[in-house]
């Protein structure tokens, strides 16, 4: 695919990403999809098999978007101290700016709309959507095995258990935002 066909696949999975956050995936059809990205139906068809290869797509897009997110917060905190703990709490201050940063309200999570309409998305796709979950979880565990090491608990915890709870608060703050 050339450049104006990788160019033409964003616009119309940006579109799409913005009308099911404000609609759900099942309140977006692909002719409003179509509409809205001012393309054709041929145009649309071309990049994607159907809804269901669309949602496949916008929520890879989405992983690799949120697993960069995190990526560039952790490796900038990194490099601004070699303390963990400091590390991450820099992470989380560095995080609820990026997320304050953005024009007028949060747009909303993918992963947390995806999960709202479980049922209406193959098993592919809820596969996927375990893994955006997951991939948050995995973040918050290595910051914290790394604080753990370097700070053993005054009181005994799992860490896991510590990991979800984070996950949670953090996303659920997205969800309500």
């Amino acid at each position: 695919m050339g450049a104006k066909g990788a160019q033409t696949r964003e616009h119309i999975l940006a579109t799409a990403e913005s009308i099911i956050l404000q609609r759900g995936y099942s309140g977006t059809s692909i002719e409003e999809i179509i509409g809205e990205a001012g393309i054709t139906k041929g145009g649309f068809f071309y990049h994607f098999a159907g809804k269901s290869d669309l949602a496949r797509n916008l929520m890879l897009r989405y992983l690799e978007n949120d697993s960069k997110f995190f990526g560039d917060l952790s490796d900038r905190a990194r490099s601004l101290t070699e303390d963990p703990l400091q590390q991450y709490l820099l992470f989380l201050k560095l995080m609820a700016e990026a997320l304050a940063d953005l024009p007028g309200t949060h747009p909303g999570c993918l992963v947390a709309s995806f999960a709202y309409e479980a049922h209406q998305f193959e098993e592919e796709i809820r596969n996927l959507n375990a893994q955006g979950v997951l991939c948050w979880r995995e973040q918050f565990m290595g910051h914290l095995e790394r604080i753990a090491e370097k700070y053993p608990m005054k009181i005994e915890h799992s860490l896991d258990e510590l990991a979800d709870m984070l996950t949670s608060v953090i996303e659920g703050g997205i969800i309500v935002s």
